[in-house]
């Protein structure tokens, strides 16, 4: 097994307008644990930790993939997935090692939880709109450049609803005076339990 060997793979995801060139939305990953050995020169590594480099980064790579009629391309030493939806451009950007297979079923994804969650109005406006959604989306398929899942249905429908078992506890309680006052003791009983069978 290679000593370099990582799960993440992920340096960025991208929400970028076509029409005016601006950021929508954008993630941005480093590794959650470097090598401590090299700096921030090691393969991975955020390569645009600043501003200003985003911005030219996601400028430049807008004009690249404005007229390309492929997927996927290599852009400043990095594997470029992306997808033209109305008028915005989905993009997942990884290390030039990366596999482009499973990027690939990252975007896939990507777009089509977004068809899901935003019933298939995927353009500027509705992304903003429900920005909370695209943001749980995101980071349902991807936690800190790990992917963890790319199953859209099973995306849209963690970021969608809420766990059932949350709801059936919730239905049941009395929030009056005296409920609170049941709950109370119904904790200290139960506390009182297992310091005893602790003991």
């Amino acid at each position: 097994m290679s000593p370099n060997m990582s799960l993440f793979s992920v340096n960025a995801i991208l929400i970028l307008s076509s029409d005016d060139s601006s950021r929508i939305l954008a993630k941005y990953y480093s590794p959650p644990h470097p090598p401590t050995n090299q700096g921030n020169n090691y393969p991975g590594a955020n390569p645009y930790p600043h501003l200003k480099d985003q911005k030219a980064f996601e400028k430049g790579l807008l004009e690249k993939t404005a007229k390309q009629t492929s997927d996927v391309i290599l852009y400043d030493n990095r594997v470029v997935l992306f997808k033209m939806e109305s008028d915005v451009m989905l993009y997942v950007v990884a290390g030039a090692e990366e596999n482009e297979i499973l990027l690939y079923s990252v975007i896939l994804a990507l777009r089509d939880s977004l068809n899901i969650l935003l019933k298939n109005s995927v353009d500027k406006r509705t992304i903003i709109e429900n920005y909370d959604l695209v943001s749980l989306a995101i980071d349902e398929i991807i936690d800190d450049g790990i992917i963890l899942e790319t199953d859209p249905v099973i995306v849209a429908s963690r970021v969608s609803r809420p766990p059932v078992q949350d709801i059936n506890s919730v239905k049941g309680i009395d929030l009056s005076e005296e409920g609170l006052l049941k709950a109370w003791e119904f904790g200290k009983m139960k506390l009182g339990e297992r310091l005893r069978q602790g003991l």
